[in-house]
């Protein structure tokens, strides 16, 4: 598919007269990356997403500088933009990462979260099994980055918050890159067991499922490269 035909497929809805904003924009293409209509590797050329936005290259340019900023394009001189294409070491040290910090989280939510808090993880859960009735890949893969964020959300830490935002995202590419397709990235029950632990106000038990959770979504992957292909931007951005 060419990059104007995966810009077109990325649209939320039928665009209107009013110029998009910076953020309109970065939440448009966070979305198309998360829920892979752009791949990793895909090129975003600055002029094609200008037009297919009607913005000047200049708010381009502001979006793409925040995404490289979180690590999921990548700005590389007199070649352009990227999206994020993590390398099989880069996604070990990224769910390394999260072993080290999402465990302690999960200990310290019992001390934060409140009945309406568990509610809302509750709900989430719900969103996550609808998705998957509805056999809808890319949804799965979205709302289970939000869950682990959300989690951060509820400790109110926003350092974390920020740092869960950042890994979760890139979670999201490498399942997009890495993903096997004879296992589940993401095991229907381990949010929900976590959940039950917290509410239980087991923070040792809702640790250990935390970690049990990475190891599993990490082995489920298969750690190998990847090529890239061609997108078609317009048809990713601009779907009725």
């Amino acid at each position: 598919m060419t990059l104007a035909g995966q810009l077109h497929q990325m649209g939320t809805g039928k665009t209107t007269d009013a110029p998009a904003s910076v953020h309109d924009i970065y939440e448009r293409v966070v979305s198309a990356i998360i829920e892979h209509r752009l791949p990793p590797g895909t090129q975003l050329v600055e002029e094609k997403l200008a037009a297919v936005f009607g913005v000047g290259r200049s708010r381009i340019r502001t979006v793409l500088a925040r995404l490289a900023h979180e690590k999921l394009v990548l700005l590389q001189r007199n070649r352009g933009a990227f999206v994020a294409s993590p390398s099989v070491e880069q996604a070990r040290h990224v769910f390394g990462a999260r072993r080290l910090i999402e465990p302690g989280l999960a200990r310290l939510i019992i001390e934060r979260a409140t009945q309406t808090d568990i509610g809302r993880l509750r709900e989430h859960v719900a969103k996550e099994q609808a998705a998957r009735t509805a056999n809808d890949r890319r949804a799965i893969i979205r709302l289970s980055g939000e869950f682990h964020v959300l989690l951060g959300h509820i400790v109110g830490n926003t350092f974390v918050t920020e740092m869960l935002q950042e890994l979760t995202s890139l979670t999201c590419l490498i399942i997009v890159l890495y993903d096997s397709p004879a296992l589940p990235a993401c095991p229907h029950n381990e949010h929900a067991d976590i959940v039950n632990a917290v509410e239980r106000r087991d923070g040792e038990a809702a640790a250990r499922l935390m970690l049990k959770h990475l190891d599993h979504v990490e082995s489920s992957l298969h750690l190998v490269d990847q090529d890239s292909r061609e997108i078609d931007l317009e048809a990713v951005f601009n779907k009725a």
